[in-house]
């Protein structure tokens, strides 16, 4: 805490005793002389009083003992050098033992309320070091984000107050002093061994109480906040469970009729040859892309439970995606691929890459139309990206940003029916699998480009005496195609 600004009142402790003797022998020396000239214009008697100021200053600030002394002084002073017969000690009228009997009055009332003050004064002190200590405390536990590290900080902050130089709080029953909130002990205050049992006590009665309220506040906050992302997280699977039966009953269910409707027509004993040949292909159509949707489903379910273990190795992206584009089912658009010249090896589990280049090239072959789709490899610095672009009707800036969550789908304008809302999804889990990052941009009407970002690392040596790859290429900087 910032120091306070020192006033004019008595302090918690009290001045050097020799300073105190230095300015009563001042004091009454200066009073003494003073009343030589003032005995011209008042009576000797009633100069008298001005040595009740340095008795009272005295016995305010150096306690009573030297107010004492300096009151017994002073009346010496004042009888020698003021009160007839001068130059002796003797006191001839009861005046004279007025002034001594005010004197050490004075310097009684005066010691025992300088005295009071300051005791009073200390513990006012006492006092607004606790509440300091109580709002750092406060600050600490509740301001830092993790449990522990507050702890630990609470400890130092509390151990430099006490002056103990080390003090530790712990959420563990342990030997210390105990912190309870109400009847359940939730934690221990470690004090250093050998403290006083009076300092002990003052921490029991004066520290412990703030201390467990706040700890009891810290621990009920975080207990509270772990209930709303459990509700959080339950709410939104429950949103995806929702989604999933709605996509479930939905999706599935197209390819089950027409497999049903199929299936019991192809048993009619009426049917041609060709009518047979015709049904069982849309029975293998349908089979697959159901087979399709549970894959999906499946992928999703393994990403989101965090098992979709990569099986990485070098290998060329420039292969992974002819694979992907050969493996495409026939009578879909024309893929055009542009693959920029040496374009390094990637680490990277291919079957995953190719899982992910298959459903952006199934979603551009279902919003593109029957335009070709352009397919462009290449290097940006130290990224290999990968461009797919479709001539569809464009997504809207708003469903960008969410294209990618899953069941999202969007209703364009002349492109086909909507997908399941799963593939872009996987895609998105599995190039961050890789490290990577997927992005799309978007003019409406002019079609939609998604970028894959995967970053590309240093292939190493295998044996080749010009520094190429196992394929033959270099492996330094190659064109971004774009």
């Amino acid at each position: 805490m910032a120091g306070r600004p020192r006033t004019l009142v008595l302090s918690t402790a009290r001045p050097p005793l020799a300073l105190g003797a230095v300015v009563a022998a001042i004091g009454v020396v200066s009073v003494t002389a003073l009343i030589f000239p003032l005995a011209h214009i008042a009576p000797v008697v009633s100069t008298g009083v001005i040595y009740l100021l340095v008795v009272l200053v005295v016995a305010t600030y150096w306690g009573l003992g030297l107010g004492l002394v300096t009151a017994v002084a002073s009346a010496l002073a004042f009888n020698w050098f003021h009160l007839p017969p001068t130059g002796q000690f003797a006191i001839g009228k009861s005046d004279d033992v007025v002034a001594l009997a005010v004197f050490i009055l004075a310097a009684t009332f005066a010691g025992t309320v300088g005295d009071l003050a300051r005791v009073r004064a200390a513990e006012a002190e006492r006092r607004r070091a606790e509440a300091d200590l109580a709002a750092d405390l406060a600050r600490i536990l509740l301001g830092e984000r993790n449990l522990d590290d507050a702890l630990v900080a609470a400890g130092e902050r509390l151990g430099a107050a006490l002056g103990v130089g080390a003090a530790s709080i712990r959420l563990a029953d342990e030997p210390g002093i105990a912190l309870w909130d109400g009847d359940r002990r939730i934690g221990t205050l470690d004090l250093p061994a050998g403290r006083p049992p009076e300092e002990v006590d003052r921490i029991r009665r004066r520290v412990q109480p703030s201390l467990e309220a706040l700890l009891s506040v810290r621990l009920a906050r975080d207990r509270l906040q772990a209930e709303a992302v459990e509700t959080a997280a339950l709410r939104r699977s429950d949103d995806l469970k929702t989604s999933l039966l709605r996509t479930v009953s939905h999706d599935f269910r197209s390819p089950v009729t027409a497999i049903r409707a199929a299936g019991e027509a192809i048993v009619s004993p009426g049917l041609s040859h060709e009518d047979r040949l015709e049904l069982g292909s849309v029975i293998s159509v349908e089979a697959k892309r159901l087979e399709g949707l549970v894959e999906k489903l499946l992928d999703l379910s393994r990403l989101q439970a965090g098992g979709m273990d990569a099986q990485r190795d070098w290998c060329s992206l420039e292969e992974i995606l002819r694979a992907t584009i050969e493996d495409r089912p026939s009578g879909e658009p024309e893929v055009k691929l542009s693959v920029g010249g040496d374009l390094p090896l990637v680490y990277a589990d291919a079957a995953q890459l190719e899982r992910a280049f298959a459903n952006l090239l199934e979603n551009a072959a279902r919003h593109g139309g029957d335009h070709p789709i352009i397919v462009r490899a290449g290097r940006r610095g130290s990224w290999a990206a990968v461009l797919v672009v479709d001539r569809g009707p464009g997504i809207a800036v708003p469903d960008q940003a969410r294209i990618f969550e899953p069941f999202h789908r969007i209703a364009r304008p002349g492109s086909a029916a909507a997908g399941a809302g799963l593939g872009l999804a996987i895609v998105r889990g599995l190039v961050q699998a890789h490290g990577g990052r997927v992005s799309v941009e978007s003019t409406p009407r002019q079609g939609a480009t998604f970028i894959v970002e995967l970053p590309l690392e240093q292939v190493p040596s295998l044996g080749g005496r010009d520094g190429r790859d196992r394929d033959g290429r270099g492996r330094d900087a190659v064109a971004a195609s774009s």
